[in-house]
């Protein structure tokens, strides 16, 4: 019969750790993949819209759908908020993990202490002020907040002539969107959600 080998603690740890490092990658790689993308959709959209403004000899006879379209990447837009919440906090909750394992070792072996910079207690908070994924949550919700200032303004222009009070209006939708979607991306941003 032959001997069972006890597995060795350590090498599970490491392929734990090893893990908890490719999934702290990947979070980082998809928030800046999901922001490119709607950067680029929105973009594109308004790209398409502009150049059909300038083609079009009737602006009120189109503005309904490009108030719609705008209506659509607002949507995009809080979705994308959702998901940089979420992925951010997914690094976090993964820089948890591997912290879980470094205090661990620190336990069994005090004098490496001095060699890591983040611990439990001073991993970076998931909402850090000026961090890379709360600037690029910002520059998403104030694409948000224009894009429905921009559907309001089709709309409006689609229903009668703009003037000051719907000028007004626009610039009111703008300041509510923007505080609004940056709300929805801090609520979304608490951890073990």
């Amino acid at each position: 019969m032959p001997v069972k080998s006890k597995p060795n603690p350590d090498d599970i740890l490491q392929a734990e750790y090893e893990y908890i490092v490719s999934t702290i990658f990947q979070a980082n790689e998809d928030r800046s993949r999901v922001t490119s993308f709607y950067l680029v959709t929105v973009g594109s959209l308004v790209a398409a819209i502009l150049s059909a403004i300038f083609s079009v000899k009737d602006l009120k006879n189109v503005s309904l759908a490009f108030s719609g379209l705008f209506l659509m990447l607002t949507f995009l837009g809080a979705l994308t908020l959702a998901q940089l919440a979420r992925l951010r906090s997914a690094w976090h909750e993964s820089a948890q993990a591997m912290n879980q394992i470094k205090d661990y070792y620190i336990r069994l072996n005090p004098q490496i202490e001095s060699a890591f910079k983040w611990r439990s207690s001073t991993l970076p908070k998931t909402d850090k002020r000026y961090s890379i994924a709360n600037l690029m949550a910002l520059e998403v919700a104030f694409l948000g907040a224009i894009t429905t200032a921009s559907a309001v303004y089709f709309l409006l222009l689609f229903l009668a002539e703009l003037t000051t009070w719907g000028w007004a209006l626009i610039a009111a939708t703008f300041a509510i969107l923007f505080v609004s979607l940056w709300r929805w991306y801090k609520y979304l941003l608490v951890d073990n959600q």
